[in-house]
């Protein structure tokens, strides 16, 4: 169990974008609240009428990568149907006054993680995993050397309808788009000042703290203890090359970070050694979520350096990471209001919950 006092009440500071707080308040996880059962999940191996399960390819545009195969596949990657952008656009960009427009061009693909329809993270083979990360690779690659006018290409999952999950059949999703999004922009600039001032990737700083920092803090007027923070007390999972943290300034009550132990910056310089470690991190972390939470509904997004001329510098100062944010509760006026993330569960002991699940 965790060493943090009843009744946490604390803002904490994202060490990576300052400007984004978390409200740690354990005692408002008491208030009264209908107590809501795990969302069901859909665990049928086929079902006629998906789009997205074998058989039914004509359903989807083609294919337009698929694993071992066209005919056999595991993973099949198409169109979006419903992209949220596209390169059929002819329009072009708009300034009047104070008001700008960019033009929506892009390209929005959605990659079927598994043949199985109803099949959860954690049950896939590593193998399958290690296969799925290297879809990612590849399709982020393309997609980058297809059109120089892309700045950022985002991969990320929605699984559950209350994480947007519009298809219940699993699946993943990626869009190049013409600008970085504010979420990755901060991220780097942030660890590119960082840099500049500490000559350290401020990532890697946060992994040798998870790894190696230990403290002790005392009230000063009684001499009492107020916090101890333990080696490895935010280790959730780690791997030969990387590591699952429970960020200290949690956003989401159960969230996750995946890193690279040693630094790395673009995640298509991945090699087939680490993408065999991430998929066996990835499964283990993904298992544990399911065990303490069952039924997690949960985006996660994967973060890389942009592949644009403003961030060439950047290689020695940004490292990629996987974030996993479970959806347990919904953004409340404060929170949508201010900004501020509420989490009514200290990160410490969601992290030693999770570290106690036996897999």
């Amino acid at each position: 169990m965790s060493d943090q006092p009843d009744g946490v009440r604390e803002i904490r500071i994202n060490p990576i974008v300052p400007s984004e707080s978390v409200l740690v308040s354990t005692a408002r996880g008491m208030r009264p609240r209908k107590a809501e059962d795990p969302a069901p999940r859909d665990t049928r191996k086929h079902v006629e009428k998906c789009p997205f399960c074998t058989g039914n390819e004509a359903m989807t545009p083609p294919t337009i990568a698929a694993w071992p195969d066209e005919r056999d596949w595991e993973i099949r990657v198409v169109e979006n149907l419903y992209p949220v952008l596209g390169d059929d656009s002819t329009s072009t960009n708009l300034v009047f006054g104070l008001q700008q427009a960019i033009d929506g061009y892009g390209r929005h693909e959605v990659m079927i993680d598994h043949a199985e329809h109803g099949i959860a993270l954690h049950e896939m083979s590593e193998a399958h995993l290690t296969a799925l990360l290297g879809m990612y690779r590849d399709r982020i690659e393309s997609l980058y050397a297809a059109d120089p006018r892309i700045q950022y290409v985002l991969v990320f999952k929605n699984f559950g309808p209350a994480a947007g999950a519009s298809i219940p059949h699993t699946h993943s999703q990626v869009i190049a788009m013409p600008v970085v999004p504010e979420n990755v922009y901060n991220e780097v600039v942030n660890s590119r000042r960082y840099f500049e001032k500490n000559r350290q990737c401020i990532f890697c700083s946060l992994v040798d703290e998870a790894l190696t920092f230990e403290a002790t803090i005392y009230d000063r007027d009684s001499g009492a203890v107020r916090r101890q923070i333990s080696v490895g007390q935010y280790v959730i999972e780690r791997g030969r090359h990387f590591v699952a943290i429970k960020p200290f300034a949690s956003r989401y009550e159960w969230e996750i970070h995946i890193l690279p132990l040693t630094h790395a910056s673009d995640f298509t310089a991945i090699s087939d050694a680490e993408r065999e470690d991430l998929a066996c991190v990835l499964r283990r972390a993904m298992a544990r979520l399911d065990a303490v939470i069952g039924g997690a509904q949960y985006n996660f997004f994967l973060h890389s350096l942009p592949h644009n001329n403003e961030f060439e510098d950047c290689h020695d100062s940004y490292h990629w990471h996987l974030e996993i944010c479970p959806r347990t509760s919904i953004p409340t006026g404060f929170e949508l209001g201010s900004g501020l993330f509420v989490s009514t569960i200290s990160p410490e002991e969601a992290a030693a919950q999770l570290r106690a699940v036996e897999l």
